[in-house]
């Protein structure tokens, strides 16, 4: 039986990755996080503790031979650090998840996961700047706190998440526009491009890398082939809801003028390569209108619960 340890857990991709692991039968999860968010689930230990409280983690954590670390929510080296080198037991193999934002602006796209990295904060963003660096440090530190320990370790760099219990205004932007009956402004231009990861198949993909050698001491990009635009996505907002949606097209200086708060950029691609972890795992990404719809459908099933509730 596989002993795995999630750090984090709680929220969006962490937590439909534990509802899927737990599916199987040969697992023993372990979460490790604050608790503000329970899961209560059968067959998964939750253990209250702060990452950045050494005390806690050696005291929390059980000593179990670990086949897999997965972190969700190391964001800083100092996380990474304090976690290697503090968990109790013996680590197979530490998985980090990382993000697409690690590599620097580039024309060269898609971009593939020996392109260039951030060698500092990116400029113009305040705090949010530091966010894409920092992951890639920490990328670095995981890999020297690692190899002299003898544990494997594997990078995933997932590309725009989506899906179930997204807490971030991406697709929910457009669902809240629809229900509220609003007009959908996107740029006149409609030649951004990204590519974007529904959250269950990423799930799938990190149980994938459990245990796998072949993806032992590598990275990973997890991010759909399929290439979505502002236009692309309103045309499967439209095919899911069976209505014909017609969006108000603006100039990108008018909408940054009235400070629209569009989830992806205005003028720029988002354009990475997931073929390298495709073909590792055989694994089809699913597309985005089916993605999308089970996203509407649980967006309005929140909504529905959110209007029964005496709060509501």
């Amino acid at each position: 039986m596989k002993k795995v340890l999630v750090i984090g857990g709680s929220y969006f991709a962490g937590r439909v990755f534990v509802e899927e692991l737990v599916k199987g039968e040969d697992v023993e999860i372990h979460v490790f996080n604050r608790g503000r968010s329970p899961l209560r689930m059968a067959r998964v230990n939750e253990i209250v503790g702060d990452r950045e409280d050494v005390s806690q983690i050696k005291q929390g954590i059980p000593a179990e031979d670990w086949d897999a670390v997965i972190d969700f929510c190391g964001y800083e080296p100092s996380h990474i650090e304090k976690m290697v080198g503090n968990v109790p037991g013996k680590i197979r193999q530490y998985i980090y998840i990382s993000t697409t934002t690690v590599y620097e602006k580039s024309w060269n796209l898609p971009i593939v996961e020996d392109a260039p990295k951030l060698s500092g904060p990116q400029s113009g963003l305040g705090v949010a700047g530091d966010y894409g660096y920092d992951k890639w440090r920490s990328e670095c530190t995981l890999r020297e706190a690692c190899e002299p320990r003898g544990i494997a370790h594997t990078c995933l760099r997932p590309a725009i998440i989506y899906g179930y219990y997204n807490y971030a205004p991406r697709e929910t932007y457009f669902f809240d526009l629809l229900r509220k009956r609003e007009p959908i402004v996107i740029p006149e231009n409609g030649l951004s491009l990204f590519n974007f990861i529904w959250v269950v198949d990423m799930a799938r993909m990190i149980i994938g890398c459990i245990g796998e050698e072949r993806a032992y001491d590598q990275a990973f990009n997890l991010a759909s082939d399929e290439l979505v635009s502002y236009p692309g996505i309103v045309e499967a907002l439209g095919k899911i809801t069976g209505k014909k949606i017609e969006p108000v097209l603006m100039p990108v200086a008018e909408i940054e003028r009235a400070r629209i708060p569009l989830p992806f950029p205005l003028d720029e691609h988002l354009i990475y390569s997931g073929a390298k972890i495709q073909r590792l795992l055989n694994i089809d990404y699913t597309p985005f209108k089916t993605g999308m719809r089970e996203a509407l459908k649980y967006y309005l099933a929140v909504q529905k619960k959110c209007q029964a509730s005496p709060a509501g």
